[in-house]
């Protein structure tokens, strides 16, 4: 096996199922966590069907789907809430999953928290890396804390800003892609029972998505505003004037908002490490190598993927290397595709008049071909 003992550094979606990965297979897993607390932030995300066998593999699925919402249609609508089609949802998972569900992203941490602990991870909180020194057959790693380690692979999986990037030497940075969205976790109403996207009104786009029985997910993508506001405290009001001009389900669930709830407020950015995300025997994975704006719901999917061919590429046979060639073989070209598609998609919604453009299509064909295996 071509690694014993491994450094996952971030505690995310990421790094949380690798680490789960690793340590089924025998690995000794050491995790560190930046943030002195360890929890997933309170807004919805979509985990499409093959983010849901990722989920399978690493044995935190039925948790998740005890709260989450599953649905298989994706309804597009016009901005007063008329119908404009409704497509159905592939499965990109395989035929005995749902195509997707909807999920508050703290059920998902904690559920994936919970699995780590339970697989004898070593979890540190409230540290990182601070400098590192390779040989040919380790990487001895200094944290912040000044205690050090031995590894025989160091992976940041410390999301779309991360330091372990830059650290390893790799220079790619994440880029603006042009728009911003507002999130807010609100009431369910009876009637919402899968995603639902609004076209045509006076920002790029507003949607919703079920969560849970009684909670659904509701955003507003925008143009970048003041970049002062970016946070988990913009104001309600804002996101209210911003959407103005939006009818249907969407305009009832802003309405029933209390005036004193806190909206999250972000640019979208993207970054592609469009190069082996290796470096010897350290390495990014997730966010860290690939973040892509979530204009189809694959932000998610494409990290677990990651981890679980990751853990289990270098558990098998042969050098380090030659299984980081065979990962970086299978993943570069699906990720670079879904962030691609992803970006064209934004630019068509940020300029709806492109000749050509087709929104629904673009989505379509993207999952359609995520059905083949990762």
């Amino acid at each position: 096996m071509p690694v014993q003992k491994v450094l996952v550094v971030g505690g995310g979606i990421t790094g949380s199922v690798l680490s789960v990965a690793l340590a089924q297979r025998g690995v000794d897993v050491d995790l560190v966590e930046i943030s002195p607390r360890w929890f997933g932030v309170g807004h919805g995300i979509t985990l499409q069907g093959n983010a849901l066998k990722a989920l399978r593999s690493v044995g935190v699925l039925d948790r998740v789907l005890e709260r989450a919402v599953p649905f298989d249609v994706l309804r597009l609508l016009r901005a007063d809430g008329a119908l404009i089609a409704e497509l159905p949802t592939p499965r990109t998972g395989g035929p005995d999953l749902p195509p997707t569900a909807g999920a508050l992203r703290s059920d998902l941490q904690d559920a994936l928290c919970d699995a780590v602990h339970a697989h004898g991870v070593t979890v540190r909180l409230g540290l990182t890396v601070d400098r590192l020194e390779q040989s040919a057959d380790h990487v001895d790693v200094t944290f912040t804390d000044g205690t050090t380690g031995r590894y025989d692979l160091m992976v940041g999986a410390d999301g779309i800003n991360s330091r372990m990037r830059e650290l390893i030497g790799i220079t790619a940075r994440p880029a603006p892609v042009g728009m911003s969205i507002f999130r807010v976790v609100a009431e369910r109403p009876a009637e919402m029972v899968c995603h639902e996207v609004y076209y045509g009104g006076p920002r790029f786009k507003a949607g919703y998505s079920p969560i849970s029985a009684d909670r659904c997910y509701t955003y507003l993508l925008d143009e970048n505003l003041d970049a002062s506001l970016v946070g988990p405290r913009a104001p309600l009001a804002l996101m209210r004037e911003r959407g103005t001009g939006y009818g249907g389900t969407w305009a009832k669930i802003i309405a029933s908002l209390p005036d004193d709830t806190a909206v999250d407020y972000r640019w979208i950015e993207a970054v592609l490490v469009d190069e082996p995300w290796y470096r010897g025997r350290t390495m990014v994975a997730g966010d860290a190598a690939h973040a892509c704006p979530p204009l189809i719901a694959q932000g998610a999917a494409m990290c677990m993927e990651d981890a679980v061919l990751l853990a289990e590429l270098v558990t098998g046979d042969g050098p380090l290397e030659k299984a980081l060639d065979r990962f970086m073989a299978r993943r570069l070209p699906r990720v670079r595709m879904v962030l691609e598609n992803s970006l064209r998609l934004a630019e068509w919604e940020i300029h709806p008049d492109t000749p050509g453009a087709d929104p629904a299509r673009i989505m379509s064909e993207t999952l359609d071909s995520l059905t083949a295996a990762a």
